[in-house]
């Protein structure tokens, strides 16, 4: 990653050149990258960043360490000069590169997150920014060309923090040493009790991180404090070598790292640096050409490995193979070389006064927020594509709705559940039901509510069936997330008495995947069991027919406090449709490279008939016999031979299921009898 060499800064007694240490970057990078790209066999390649860590800390805190050692201060100006000479060309010339490749591939979403991610990198914050987003481990993190700067802003967050430290307590060496030292134990102990609970904070934040970086500083400084000429022991070396690779073979990716896992790479990290300088074999392995020769490009490698990954798979939408994996990575290390060699290399010997550096560094900076709060503020430059991309691009931006109004409340009967009210100002007459369908028409049904003059209220949860007397376990969802379904339909269930101004109820699901229990198409890898929650389900039940039981015996419930309910046709799943995935087709049509279409704006009726017959059968019933009332959106979504995402040049449809606010919007008037007060038989 960062290259801090040990080259550099002669004066103070820095040590000489350690080609082990290249060898040990070579490692860490190599890890990092082919992990990143999917070799396998390598579960835990993502501790090469940890192994940076360390490494860093072990360098600058000896380079800080000999200077206050030898003139008992830290001069700010030559250490950030000598960390800008060394790290801010490569970095620039890769966002620049990476912009101008993301002007050219990524839909206006993405070009406008891209830009949050140049702000957050540039001000050394994007750790912060990612934290707050989807984890390290999720899948979303291959869509963020710049997730890899979260290490880079840790330890640009620690070149401010050590300095700094060290010139508070300059006066005073051992209260120093103590508070260095506090300052390890406290972070580690934080990072191993909180990993559990709050991994993603541990994962990407700096206190949490410090004492891996620490722990190079400590060493650094045990051994410029006993004059070691870090020779060491074979054994020694052997042993940290085991735990590195054991670390880069068998830590599993997930909610348990850093946490106590990150100890096994941080102290074989320590190890091999503690005895780095013996002739054993580790250290002449690590000092091989190939070895050195990654270590000095490690930094640019960190660099551009996660731009050619994302911006590639953008295009590709998956590789062929591990071959052509390779290919990528192979490209990755020839951009390293070029950056290593004709940016990082003539900058770091180029004789340039400091304050060049300092200028040149500030201005880039400044034109990188520049463009970053550009591209924010325009939404991504959604003008730079054709018509066809765009009606889908739109289609993906139309997805938001405005939610100020909800609220969670902290007694009465719908305590601790998100509730929504829709319509004018008033006590709830109209309660809406439901999981993200509700969602996708939540503005219709709020114009309609408005439009009617009638309040409303709506509690949705996302993968949730509004239905009693069920519980469901689903692969897109926690157990904690099945669970708060089954707790907040019970608690739903029973506050209906205490809430006497309610009337109707409008029932909203994906009825058929719970009928079905996996999704179609697109998201034919989602799926949902629904169980009989006081009662196993039995070995020869169908899962529809679990559901319609379950649809009637909440019907019979509702019943009795409502006077009327209502339930909403699912609208028909345009099995191959996705907006975002769309516009990415019709943005890269022609494209060498590009991904093959996959995706199709409509559906023959004939072939959603199978998948709805069992869904629908349980409503159908009970709207025949007058107990429902059934709102069919399929007229207005459908022609005789097909259903379709697209009206016009509007689209309808935001996934494979869900629809868009425009289609809420235009769908609105289906909604308005249950806000009138119109009691007819509906459709």
């Amino acid at each position: 990653m960062q290259d801090a060499s040990d080259r550099e800064d002669r004066s103070h007694g820095s040590l000489p050149y350690r080609s082990d240490i290249d060898g040990l970057r070579a490692i860490a990078v190599l890890a990092v990258v082919l992990y990143h790209f999917g070799v396998p066999g390598l579960e835990g390649g993502f501790v090469g960043v940890d192994i940076f860590f360390v490494i860093s800390g072990f360098l600058i805190g000896g380079i800080l360490w000999r200077e206050y050692d030898a003139t008992g201060r830290i001069w700010l100006r030559h250490f950030y000069i000598r960390r800008f000479r060394r790290l801010a060309p490569a970095f620039f010339t890769m966002v620049l590169v990476t912009a101008v490749l993301s002007w050219a591939l990524l839909l206006p979403f993405e070009f406008r997150e891209l830009g949050k991610q140049l702000i957050a990198a540039t001000i050394y914050l994007s750790n912060v920014l990612f934290f707050g987003q989807a984890g390290y481990f999720d899948t979303a993190s291959d869509e963020k060309a710049l997730l890899h700067t979260w290490s880079l802003a840790v330890e640009e967050q620690f070149y401010i923090f050590l300095p700094l430290f060290i010139l508070l307590l300059s006066r005073n060496r051992r209260a120093l040493l103590a508070a260095l030292v506090g300052c390890w134990i406290a972070s580690f102990l934080a990072c191993v009790w909180l990993t559990p609970p709050y991994q993603t904070s541990t994962f990407y934040l700096f206190p949490f991180r410090a004492w891996e970086l620490l722990s190079g500083v400590l060493l650094a400084i045990w051994g410029c404090e006993s004059g070691r000429r870090w020779r060491g022991h074979t054994v020694l070396s052997l042993a940290g070598l085991t735990l590195v690779a054991g670390s880069i073979l068998l830590i599993p990716a997930g909610p348990l790292f850093p946490g106590l896992l990150a100890l096994f790479p941080v102290l074989g990290t320590v190890l091999l640096l503690a005895n780095g300088r013996g002739q054993n074999p580790v250290n002449r392995m690590l000092s091989t050409r190939e070895a050195v020769f990654f270590g000095k490009i490690s930094y640019s490698l960190y660099l551009w490995h996660w731009p050619v990954l994302v911006l590639s798979l953008y295009l590709r939408g998956a590789y062929a193979g591990l071959w052509e994996a390779g290919l990528w990575m192979a490209l990755s290390v020839g951009l390293a070389w070029l950056s290593w060699r004709y940016v990082e290399t003539p900058v770091r010997r180029a004789r340039v006064p400091g304050f060049v550096i300092l200028g040149g560094t500030a201005t880039a900076s400044a034109a990188t927020l520049a463009l970053g709060a550009w591209l924010y503020l325009n939404d991504g430059l959604p003008n730079r594509f054709g018509p066809e991309a765009r009606i889908h691009i739109a289609a993906s931006d139309d997805f938001l709705q405005d939610w100020s109004r909800c609220r969670t409340p902290s007694e009465g009967p719908l305590m601790g559940l998100e509730v929504c009210p829709i319509g004018p100002e008033g006590d709830p007459e109209v309660l809406v039901w439901g999981d993200s369908h509700v969602r996708a028409v939540k503005e219709g049904l709020d114009l309609a509510a408005h439009e009617a003059g009638r309040p409303g209220l709506i509690i949705w949860r996302a993968g949730c069936p509004p239905l009693f007397g069920i519980r469901k376990v689903e692969s897109a969802a926690t157990l904690a997330q099945d669970t708060a379904c089954t707790n907040a339909n019970l608690q739903i269930g029973q506050s209906f008495q205490r809430l006497p101004s309610l009337e109707t109820v409008l029932l909203i699901g994906r009825w058929s995947y719970y009928a079905n229990g996996t999704g179609i198409g697109l998201d034919a890898g989602n799926t949902i069991a629904v169980h009989p929650l006081e009662s196993p389900t039995r070995l020869d039940a169908r899962q529809s027919d679990i559901v319609a039981a379950a649809a009637k015996a909440t019907v019979a419930r509702l019943l009795d406090p409502f006077d009327e309910v209502v339930v909403l046709r699912q609208p028909p799943e345009i099995a191959q449709y996705d907006s975002r995935l769309a516009a990415r087709e019709a943005a890269h049509d022609g494209w060498p490279l590009a991904r093959e279409a996959v995706t199709r704006t409509s559906i023959p009726r004939t072939a959603l008939a199978q998948r709805i017959a069992p869904a629908e059968a349980p409503w159908r019933a009970m709207a025949e016999d007058g107990a429902i009332r059934w709102i069919d959106p399929w007229p207005r979504l459908c022609d005789e031979g097909a259903c379709h995402a697209l009206n016009g040049d509007t689209g309808y449809y935001f996934d494979n299921n869900h629809l868009t606010n425009s289609a809420a919007l235009a769908l609105r008037d289906l909604f308005a009898p249950v806000f009138s007060g119109d009691r007819g038989t509906g459709s």
